[in-house]
């Protein structure tokens, strides 16, 4: 389905040595049909390394089938993760990094094969995406991840496997901000924001998949997080737009791409900085899974496109201006 890259020293020596391909998501591919070890590791091993899962959202291939007239989808599984206590220090610096918080822990398999695919986004894609730079920053992100691929090599073992890319879009982000009178409770502004907010993207058919209210959070575990006056993050999806591009149902004229999955639900992050009038807005753009994932159907390209315009067109519609 992808090019692979098997891990390894060879392997990741040659990598190294080939500027101009990076890994951009890995996968475990396990033989059989590994939900049951899945949902076991992320509904009751995963904390165990310091992960939350948030929003799980299981077989969603059930749902193309039954309304798209079948699919070529064994398991198809949106788990969405975070390692809050690891992350509270990194938000406070660099808050661009919940462009990937959550992010999801992707699971797949094709009827047509007996393998289970396991994966995510790697940290210096999700780093140089979000366009954080500061080496230091990156290391310290990139230090969550060896204990959750060791969870899920132990867990559901199989080949480590990478998709390659050659480089990103030249803007891979959306950037916003809105300016507001701030009112004496600041919470009137976000109840009204949020209202329509989630009003103006459920009449367009997206789904508000997930909420996570990192200030709140942090709040109930007693940490400071006062650099921020509020802080969250929406995963977002469009169902009928995903299942056109990861699914293969009866009436499909070219394969789904059930791997590209793996950027599922979108995460777009808002914050308002302590005694701000503003609230900063972010979020990748989906045109990210087209240089990644090497997504090259014209259809699924256009359809791609066409939803970052319309979110970006949503978003102005909101009153924010595009930065």
């Amino acid at each position: 389905m992808f090019n692979k890259l098997l891990m390894g020293t060879a392997a990741l020596s040659l990598a190294a040595s080939m500027a101009f391909a990076a890994q951009g998501v890995r996968f475990n591919v396990a033989e059989g049909n590994m939900e049951e070890a899945y949902n076991k590791m992320v509904n009751e091993q995963i904390e165990s390394i310091g992960y939350i899962l948030s929003d799980p959202h299981e077989r969603i291939n059930d749902g193309y089938a039954e309304k798209y007239h079948g699919s070529n989808l064994d398991n198809l599984g949106f788990m969405s993760i975070t390692n809050d206590e690891a992350l509270r220090t990194l938000l406070i610096k660099e808050p661009r990094i919940a462009g990937f918080a959550p992010f999801n822990l992707h699971v797949y398999k094709l009827k047509a094969e007996d393998k289970t695919y396991v994966g995510h986004v790697t940290p210096s894609t999700m780093m140089d995406i979000v366009g954080v730079k500061d080496k230091a920053i990156r290391k310290e992100y990139a230090a969550m991840f060896p204990a959750l691929d060791k969870l899920v090599q132990d867990k559901i073992g199989g080949k480590v496997e990478y998709i390659e890319y050659d480089k990103l879009t030249a803007n891979p982000m959306m950037n916003f901000e809105i300016k507001f009178d701030r009112p004496d409770d600041l919470n009137d502004f976000i109840d009204e924001f949020q209202e329509k907010f989630e009003e103006k993207f459920e009449d367009k058919k997206y789904i508000i998949a997930g909420y996570k209210n990192f200030r709140e959070s942090y709040d109930d575990l007693e940490q400071d997080f006062s650099k921020y006056d509020a802080f969250w993050v929406y995963s977002l999806c469009h169902f009928s737009f995903s299942e056109s591009v990861f699914n293969r149902n009866d009436n499909a004229t070219v394969d789904g791409r059930p791997d590209a999955g793996v950027f599922a639900p979108c995460s777009m992050y808002m914050y308002i900085e302590k005694d701000s009038n503003t609230l900063v807005v972010g979020m990748p753009k989906l045109e990210n899974w087209i240089a990644v994932m090497g997504i090259k159907d014209a259809t699924k390209v256009a359809s791609i496109h066409k939803l970052d315009a319309e979110i970006i067109s949503m978003m102005k519609e909101l009153g924010a201006t595009v930065k």
